[in-house]
């Protein structure tokens, strides 16, 4: 039985932007351009007649820009996924408040569509209505410069934060990805979801498991799902185990 193609409404004040759009989605199976919209209202009242699984949507646009429409199809009940593709790379925090996917620099490129389609169909519009009603389960993303642009990564999914030099690796369940944050920015941003447990690592707390002991004395931390342990300093190892305990389920 075949799956019927996710629908997509094109967002864009620019008919040949509009047009290089079509082209690289022709080369994707599985997807249909259902319309088109030229600015932000004409976006809202197509959403509405034509109900897209996928936008994807541009930002400077004549009147509603693309970041207020996009706040507005949020609070939707039953909201597209929202893929943004523009020229400027500043409102990247912005996108991820609005829960857009992802957040693509023109002009798009046709592996980054691909990877951004691919995780707009992960998510499904019951999904996304949950995310945007439900404040205390809303999936935080972490904006990060790539050069494919600008990558939305899940602050769940990231399963350790590693400095090496001047840039930090987020260690995450979809690979690697180098990003300019500092630790101390990450860890003041995120105090509950990512834990110090070394001068240059911070692990998603989600994902702890146990802290152990070596033979000569050091302190190494097991995460779930992962084969290796990491370094635990003597300085951390106190703030490691009150968060066990705290988190430990009672017997």
């Amino acid at each position: 039985m075949s799956t019927a193609p996710q629908r997509i409404l094109i967002a864009d004040d620019e008919p040949l932007a509009r047009q290089r759009i079509q082209r690289l989605l022709e080369a994707h199976d599985g997807y249909q351009v259902c319309g088109e919209a030229a600015d932000g209202n004409d976006t809202l009242h197509k959403v509405a007649e034509l109900e897209p699984d996928i936008v994807l949507l541009d930002i400077r646009m004549p009147g509603l820009d693309g970041m207020e429409a996009a706040e507005k199809l949020s609070q939707l009940n039953n909201p597209p996924a929202v893929i943004f593709c523009t020229a400027y790379d500043h409102y990247a925090i912005q996108a991820f408040e609005v829960q857009a996917v992802a957040y693509l620099l023109k002009p798009v490129r046709r592996e980054a569509l691909a990877d951004a389609l691919a995780r707009a169909g992960k998510i499904n519009r019951v999904q996304l209505q949950a995310l945007n009603r439900d404040s205390e389960t809303s999936s935080e993303q972490i904006a990060v410069r790539t050069h494919r642009g600008t990558e939305l990564i899940e602050l769940a999914d990231i399963h350790y934060c590693e400095a090496d030099q001047k840039y930090v690796t987020l260690h995450h369940s979809r690979g690697e990805t180098v990003c300019d944050y500092t630790l101390k920015e990450l860890e003041q941003a995120y105090p509950g979801q990512l834990l110090r447990i070394h001068r240059h690592t911070l692990v998603g707390a989600r994902f702890i498991q146990a802290l152990r002991r070596t033979g000569d004395g050091h302190n190494e931390l097991e995460l779930r799902g992962l084969p290796n342990r990491l370094a635990v300093s003597r300085r951390h190892a106190s703030s490691v185990r009150q968060w066990l305990q705290e988190h430990q389920p009672s017997p």
